[in-house]
């Protein structure tokens, strides 16, 4: 089982993708934390932490920013919290997204994946931003279209798309 939580910026999608693979897990579930902290950010690092307390005794955890394929195997259940920093990180490197999501949504495992909706604003001003806006859409549409569930989340509240 493949599912799709999607919604803004602390809408309430992580907590209900937690606990929706709690609920459905037969197993500890592991929890594959995508940030990579290389950019020392402080701000972002107490965001990680109040994730890490909620989540704390639910899981194991890995932290993978970039080989999803590598950490995700048969008969596993997963939560990858979040593709947006997966996307993130890709774009400093030479990595074939496609190929990865491939593998991945191809495992016999059940995943939550949980991706930010940045695709209602303005087109950015810079390069950059309208690659990451403009992969996050493409990669947004490729895993929904693969889930056997996708949920938009507004304010807390789900809104099952699939």
């Amino acid at each position: 089982m493949k599912i799709l939580y999607i919604g803004g910026q602390k809408s309430g999608k992580s907590s209900l993708a937690e606990k929706k693979i709690l609920a459905i897990s037969k197993k500890k579930p592991t929890y594959i934390a995508t940030y990579d902290n290389s950019y020392h950010d402080r701000e972002m690092q107490l965001r990680i932490d109040k994730h890490r307390e909620r989540r704390e005794a639910g899981f194991e955890t890995i932290q993978e920013a970039l080989h999803l394929d590598k950490v995700i195997q048969d008969g596993g259940y997963y939560l990858v919290d979040c593709l947006s920093m997966w996307i993130l990180n890709l774009l400093e490197s030479e990595l074939d997204y496609q190929e990865i999501l491939t593998s991945v949504l191809n495992t016999d495992a059940t995943i939550i994946f949980v991706l930010n909706d940045v695709n209602n604003g303005i087109i950015p001003d810079n390069a950059l931003s309208r690659r990451y806006i403009d992969m996050s859409g493409i990669i947004g549409q490729i895993v929904a279209s693969e889930c056997d569930e996708v949920y938009h989340i507004i304010t807390g509240l789900k809104n099952r798309l699939k």
